[in-house]
Parts: C-alpha cells; sequence; structure tokens
C-alpha cells in the first residue's frame, strides 16, 4: 500500500470473538443440508430395490423365511455401499467448497491477515484492490481511483465511482474494478443488501458431469434391455414348466445382477477421490467437469512469473547516466534519485515491528525485490519513507503497464512514474545524466532502448522508472513530459521442477506455451531455457497481434510457443486462435482482467495466491502453489481418473453381461438353471460393489503421460472398449455354461454343477477385475501388489464366496455344497481359460 499499516490497528481477538457471538459469521443462509438418514433411505428408492423388496415379502409369505432374510441382508449392504459412496462424494465436495470460499485482507492486532471472508465482524478493517470481491457492507475510510462494478446488486454494468461526492459505501458480493482502498465492515451476513435479496453465488458449482449424463443415458437404455431379457428368461423357464414364483425371482434377481445402477455413483466417487487426489497436489478443482476435459488438454497457456519462474525476483543490475551498475555497487554511485522513485512509486505493505526486512514486506514479489534492493532493514526503510508522504497515486494498471505517485517532502511536490521501459520511454521528454537534465533527444533513446534489449537477453525483467518536478495537478497528467531517470534489471529464476514439467508435456502431446507481460528478449531467456521454445521465430509481441487479422493469426497460431508484452484483451485472442484449431486449452489467469481469457479457455486456472477473487470464481481449477508443474499434474491427474472410469465400466459390463448370457443360454439350450436366484443376488454383492470402486483408485499406467491427448467428444467405449467387453462377456458367460455343463457330464448333482456354476462366474470375474487395471498390458505384465484395495476387495469376495459353500448354514441359505480339489481344477481352469484367451487376444492386437 505504500504507507505504514499503524495508521489502522484493527480489532483484537477478543474483539472479534465477541463481535463473532453477536453477530454471527459472515454468511448468506445455506440451503438445508441433505441429512445422512436420507441420503440412506434414498438408496431404496429405486424400481428394482421396490421389486427385490416385494419379492423378499412373498418369499416370506409362501414359508421360503432363508430366501427373504438373505435378500433383505443383500438389499441393506448394498445400500450401506451406495451410501457409503454418497457420504464420501458430500464431505469431499463440502472440504472443496470450504476451501474455494472467498477470503479477506483484514487488519487485526496491526497486523495484514487474509483470512476466509466468514470470520469477517463488524468495525473489522479491511483492504480492497482491484479484482477483489467485496467481502461484506462497508464504509470507505481511504479510497484511491476506485471503480467498483455494482451489477450484482443494480443490473448496471457501469462501474460506480467510489470516494467522490461523498459515495463511500461499498457492498457484499460487489468487484473492484480498479484502484485500491482501506474499508470498515458495516453489516456482515444476513444483515448486508447481498443477504436482503438472498442472492450471493455459491463458489462452488454443483454441475453434473457429462459423462455422468451420458452413462446415466446409457444406463436407461441397459435396464430396459435387461429387463426384456429378464422377461424373456423367466417367460421360457414358465413354458417349460418350471416353478412360476422361482422364475419371477430368478427374473428379478438377473436384472438386479445385470443393470449398472451403481455405475453413475462409482463415476462420481471417482471424481470426487480424483479431486481429493488433486488437491494434494496444489490444484483445487471447483467444477467437477473440468477434471474430464483435464485429460483432453493439448495446449497449457501459462504465465511466466511465479508460474514458470519462482517468483523470487532479485534486482541484479540498475541502468542510470548511460552506464549499468551491479547492485553492489549501488551505495557507491550514489543513485538517490533512482531509489526515491522505485520504494516510493510502490506498493508495499509494511510491518515495521518486524526487523528482518523478508519478513516486513508484504506484496508483489516485483515490489518487494525494489524494496530489498535498496534496504537492508526496516530501520533505514522507515526513516527513508518517513522524509514524505504519498499523496496521490494513479494504481498499476496491465494495460498501461505502468503506476504513477505523487510524494510529498516538505512543500516540495515530485511526480514519480515506474512500468514497462518502452511506456515510460515514450511518456519521457527529457533524460537525467549526472545533475543535468537533457532532452531525451533519439539517438539517447536509442541507446536507452538498447541497453533494455541487452539486459533481457540475459533474462533480466526491466522496470524503467521517470520523475517530474513541482507537481501542482492531480491526475493522469502527470504522467506526460517525464524526465528519465533508468532501469532497474531484475531476476526471476526458473523454478527447477518447471522444466521436467514441459519435458513430461512434451512427451505427452501437450504444447506448452509461455504468456507474459515481459520483454520479448526476457520471455524467449526463460523459454528457452525451460524448452519451451528453440528460436526467435515462436516469440510474438502483443503489438503483432494487434495488428493481425482473426485469419492471420489463426494462421501462425500453431507455430507459436510465447507470446510477450501482452495485455488481457490479447489472452483473450490467443484463447479463441488455438480453440478454432481444435485445440483444448487450459489457461492461466491471475488479475481481474485475466478473467475472460480464463473462462473462455477449456479449463480456465487461476492463481490461488497472487489471483484475484474474480478471476478464481471465472476458473475451473486454481493453483495452491501458483506452479506450472502442479497443472501438468492435473493434467496427469486427470487422464488417470478418466482411464480409471473406463476401467470399471469395462468391468461392471463385461460381468453383468456374462451373468445374463449364463442364464440366457440355459434357456435358449432348455437347460436346467444353473443359477439359482439368491445365488445371482450373491454374485452381485461379492463382485460389482467393493472391487468395482478400487478400480477407481487404481494408479495410473507409467506411460499414460507418453500418449496424445484424447479427442473431447471421445465416445467412453471408443479405442476397443466395447469389444473388449463384448468378447470378455460373452467369454465369461460361455465358461460358466460350460463349467455347468462339465459338472453334469460327470455325474455330479445338480446343487454341485450349480456351485462350481457360482464359483466359476466370480472366480472369472475377480479375474477380470485385474485384467482392467491396463488396456494395453495383459495380467501378466500388471504388478497386482501397486493396487492395495483392489487386493483386499478381492480378498474379501474370495472370502464371502468360500463362506457360503463351507459354513453349514450359508451352505443351506444359498443352496451350495463343498466343492473338493477335483472340482475346484475345474472352476479354476475354465476360470483361467477366459484370461488366458484374452491375454492371447490383446497380445495379437498389440502385434
Amino acid at each position: 500500500m505504500g504507507k505504514e499499516k499503524d495508521d489502522y490497528r484493527g480489532l483484537t481477538n477478543a474483539e472479534v470473538e465477541k463481535s463473532l457471538k453477536e453477530n454471527g459469521p459472515n454468511v448468506l443462509k445455506n440451503k438445508k443440508k441433505v441429512s445422512y438418514i436420507k441420503i440412506f433411505l434414498e438408496q431404496f428408492n429405486d424400481f428394482i430395490i421396490w421389486v427385490l423388496i416385494a419379492a423378499t415379502v412373498l418369499s416370506a409369505f409362501i414359508g421360503e423365511k432363508a430366501d427373504a432374510i438373505t435378500i433383505i441382508i443383500i438389499v441393506v449392504m448394498n445400500a450401506i455401499l451406495g451410501f457409503i459412496q454418497e457420504y464420501r462424494t458430500e464431505k469431499s465436495l463440502e472440504a472443496l467448497k470450504n476451501l474455494a470460499a472467498p477470503t479477506a485482507k483484514v487488519i487485526r492486532n496491526d497486523e495484514i491477515k487474509v483470512i476466509n471472508a466468514e470470520f469477517l465482524v463488524p468495525k473489522d478493517l479491511i483492504i480492497l484492490e482491484s479484482g477483489d470481491r467485496i467481502p461484506a457492507d462497508c464504509e470507505l475510510i481511504e479510497g484511491n481511483n476506485l471503480l467498483v462494478d455494482e451489477s450484482l446488486l443494480t443490473g448496471e454494468s457501469v462501474g460506480v465511482e467510489k470516494g467522490v461526492n461523498g459515495n463511500k459505501s461499498v457492498f457484499m458480493g460487489t468487484i473492484v474494478l480498479r484502484g485500491k482502498g482501506t474499508a470498515k465492515v458495516v453489516k456482515t451476513g444476513m444483515k448486508t443488501e447481498m443477504g436482503k435479496i438472498a442472492n450471493m453465488l455459491d463458489s462452488i458449482e454443483s454441475e453434473k458431469s457429462p459423462l455422468k449424463q451420458k452413462l446415466a443415458a446409457l444406463g436407461k437404455v441397459m435396464v430396459f434391455v435387461c429387463i426384456v431379457i429378464c422377461i424373456l428368461v423367466t417367460l421360457m423357464g414358465i413354458l417349460r414348466g418350471q416353478n412360476k414364483y422361482e422364475m419371477f425371482l430368478l427374473g428379478v434377481s438377473l436384472a438386479v445382477a445385470a443393470i449398472p445402477e451403481g455405475m453413475a455413483a462409482i463415476v462420481t466417487v471417482a471424481l470426487a477421490l480424483g479431486v481429493s487426489r488433486m488437491l494434494k497436489r496444489n490444484a483445487l478443482i471447483r467444477k467437477l467437469p473440468a477434471v474430464e476435459t483435464l485429460g483432453c488438454t493439448s495446449i497449457i497457456c501459462s504465465d511466466k512469473t511465479g508460474t514458470l519462474t519462482q517468483n523470487n525476483m532479485t534486482v541484479e543490475k540498475i541502468y542510470f547516466n548511460d552506464c549499468i551498475v551491479n547492485i553492489e555497487e549501488f551505495e557507491a554511485k550514489n543513485l538517490e534519485l533512482i531509489k526515491k522513485a522505485l520504494v516510493y512509486c510502490n506498493d508495499c505493505a509494511y510491518d515495521f515491528k518486524q526487523n528482518n526486512i523478508e519478513k516486513a514486506l508484504m506484496g508483489d514479489p516485483t515490489e518487494t525485490a525494489l524494496i530489498k534492493a535498496f534496504f537492508k532493514d526496516t530501520k533505514s526503510l522507515k526513516e527513508f519513507l518517513n522524509k514524505g508522504k504519498r499523496i496521490f497515486d494513479i494504481p498499476f494498471d496491465s494495460n498501461r503497464k505502468m503506476m504513477s505517485v505523487v510524494f510529498q517532502e516538505g512543500n516540495k511536490k515530485t511526480s514519480y512514474v515506474k512500468g514497462a521501459p518502452e511506456r515510460i520511454i515514450e511518456r519521457c521528454k527529457y533524460i537525467l545524466m549526472g545533475k543535468e537534465i537533457l532532452p531525451f533527444d533519439y539517438e539517447i533513446k536509442r541507446r536507452v532502448i538498447k541497453q533494455v534489449e541487452n539486459m533481457s537477453y540475459n533474462a533480466l525483467r526491466c522496470i524503467a522508472a521517470a520523475y517530474t518536478e513541482n507537481t501542482t495537478t492531480m491526475g493522469e497528467n502527470i504522467e506526460q513530459n517525464l524526465i528519465f531517470i533508468g532501469i532497474a534489471g531484475m531476476k526471476d529464476p526458473p523454478r527447477p521442477e518447471a522444466k521436467d514439467a514441459v519435458i513430461k508435456c512434451k512427451m505427452a502431446g501437450i504444447r506448452p506455451v509461455m504468456i507474459t507481460g515481459d520483454h520479448k528478449n526476457t520471455a524467449f531467456a526463460i523459454a528457452k531455457e525451460l524448452g519451451i521454445c528453440k528460436s526467435e521465430e515462436e516469440v510474438m509481441v502483443g503489438e503483432d497481434i494487434d495488428s493481425l487479422s482473426e485469419k492471420e493469426l489463426l494462421s501462425e497460431i500453431n507455430k507459436l510457443s510465447v507470446f510477450a508484452r501482452v495485455s488481457p484483451k490479447h489472452k483473450l485472442r490467443i484463447v479463441k486462435a488455438f480453440k478454432k484449431k481444435n485445440n483444448i486449452v487450459a489457461m492461466t489467469g491471475d488479475g481481474v482482467n485475466d478473467a475472460p481469457a480464463v473462462k473462455e479457455a477449456d479449463i480456465g486456472v487461476s492463481m490461488g495466491i497472487s489471483g484475484t477473487d474474480v478471476t478464481k470464481e471465472a476458473s475451473s481449477m486454481i493453483l495452491l502453489d501458483d506452479n506450472f508443474a502442479t497443472i501438468v499434474s492435473a493434467v496427469e491427474e486427470g487422464r488417470t481418473i478418466y482411464d480409471n472410469i473406463r476401467k470399471f465400466i469395462r468391468y461392471l459390463l463385461s460381468c453383468n453381461l456374462g451373468e445374463v448370457l449364463t442364464m440366457f443360454l440355459a434357456s435358449i439350450f432348455y437347460l436346467d438353471t444353473p443359477l439359482l436366484p439368491i445365488q445371482i443376488l450373491f454374485v452381485n454383492l461379492a463382485t460389482d460393489g467393493l472391487p468395482a470402486i478400487a478400480l477407481g483408485v487404481d494408479p495410473p499406467d507409467k506411460d499414460i503421460m507418453q500418449i496424445k491427448p484424447r479427442s473431447k467428444g471421445e465416445s467412453v467405449f471408443a479405442r476397443g472398449l466395447r469389444e473388449k467387453i463384448l468378447l470378455r462377456g460373452s467369454l465369461i458367460g460361455i465358461c460358466t455354461v460350460l463349467a455347468f455343463l462339465s459338472g453334469k457330464y460327470y455325474g455330479m448333482s445338480l446343487e454341485t454343477c450349480r456351485t462350481i456354476a457360482l464359483c466359476t462366474l466370480v472366480m472369472s470375474q475377480l479375474m477380470h477385475v485385474f485384467e482392467c487395471r491396463s488396456e494395453k498390458h495383459s495380467i501378466f505384465e500388471i504388478n497386482i501388489l501397486t493396487n492395495p484395495y483392489l487386493v483386499g476387495a478381492v480378498l474379501v469376495s474370495v472370502s464371502m464366496l468360500l463362506t457360503i459353500i463351507y459354513f453349514p448354514f450359508m451352505q443351506t441359505v444359498f443352496h451350495t455344497v463343498p466343492l473338493d480339489l477335483g472340482q475346484w481344477i475345474l472352476v479354476l481352469f475354465f476360470s483361467g481359460t477366459i484370461s488366458f484367451i484374452n491375454s492371447i487376444y490383446l497380445f495379437l492386437r498389440k502385434r
């Protein structure tokens, strides 16, 4: 803020605690949460479950109590699984919502803190800056050039000037478009203007995932197909003279087993768990559909400062009096005027209770670097600032690329201006040389520009400074007819992990693109070091973009990897051009003016540390560490989630097809029923629940980031998934029937044959779950121990199978008999045959 924060002391912790008790949290009334009991009861709100419960009542009525009890247990266990899935999803989304809640910069206990806006109380002092969403109704204490968008309340799209003509009220939910200020909180929560109309936008949008919608539609088709098949199986049994009740129960049981009712729920769980994993990698997903789109990303447009670089600016050189000075030589050269320009014309906030200069400075890294270049302790900085007072300023603007202040020392008022060298140079009429002020003629300008280029080629970011003396009027005219002072050259080293992330991107068929406001040469030097580009032909500046038509930009866009000296309007054009070339674009932004480009991108990415509230709300994803490598990690996670969704779709549909086909083949060939209704329900419980969920947390293939991005419109069944499901489902069904017939061939009892068929069906499905872990590698190429959850789920399912075969009470309930070694060999032969045939198929497909 360029002033000592002790001007405002703020509330104490005790005052805040008392006010919170009196006024409550600064939130609008939320919709009533759905109770967990209701979530559990909703698991029974399904047509098939109703039919199953009716069948249970009918079983109990005719004396089949064991069947009735078992069916009820299975229904309740399925409901518990469904509840756990929904509960975990709700909890994950709730945690994300809290993390994405609006924040406020508040002065408390003589300290500037960033807090969750929920904990603001009346009389709090808050700092407002360009791009902030105002967190409560406030009264402006001090404002400079403050323009607020109140369209959310008034519908008027034109910004409202604050601090002029007595207009000092600012309201919750409105946005600071320009300027900055300090305000006192007057009303919070439901007492605000926003509270009166109860129209606060949620930070997390509860959108349905497109993939989930597609699967829900697919599920409806499958329900219809399955019910038709089940009716056919039932009718054919009745026509053959079998018990009507048994055939009815068989049809219902088959429908329950065959319909993948948990598929959409498991998709939600996979997305929610994926979002939680992304959060651990510092990527906060605000919109669930973004998870799917991430896997399609083909272009990542990233800011340079702080994202590709460390955001740890250090002033290395200063150009003054027509020569380059190393910062170590600064004191000896006595460059007092450039020191004043870069320190007075600065938006840092200071905490002078801290002696350590690093801890005392709060603000943009560029601003803090300029102060740290000249001061090693806070005492000397405070003395320097106390020489005068800032009486007017024009804040930095990304379009103007400069800021100005008027500083009063005694009776003397001086204007100081700093910004992009080309913008400062064009506004300068004179130059300071030694103690003389000379005309800034063409020859001298050429020498200055040459020095800027030389510094830029060495990856130094250049900030120019200028001034005018004896300022009499306040306004934008203070930026005209300036006297050029010099240039500070700062270095922001690339992040060590950014280079590896760039390599990872290129291997994955994703093109990294750097977008920066820096000089062309600085941008090229950093981009070349990171491996983003190789030649200057891949670099374009904002002025060149302005000179190109849409058609010309489209013809050039795929050749470019670096955009320098760009403004927010250029970013929007760049995103649109990449999208028109059929790319899926991720775009980073932090300032309020970046919001349109961030919103236009397929994946809008905002900065968690430096980003404004407006940009965060326009984004799909927030980088909590402002790091480029985090975007790449999120893309990898997005691909993993999509792959895992394909894995359990493949698993569920193959298994369900195998179950339906087993019963259908038996009906067609007039065989005894190979599985009883209670056994079919057991298969559904043992194989559909835990193993399918465990696939949702499967680690990725090692080469997941070595394949090209998928198309956004690609069907979930693309790349041979449909064929895999049909082949594997058919093999499961055929081998189960063959295992049943083999038992009959060897003269075994019907109960034994059914037990063999049951074991074959379950074991083949549990073997298949390991095959589903990769679409490219066979079961022999996969390390099964890399997913301990899946191993655990399979062991639980096998234990359940052994329990119903070898425990006498369970044998009675499920109509099973114990199997001997020879019978188990038969089971494993038919179960293993399927995996063997599938592995041969995969091998031939690879060839």
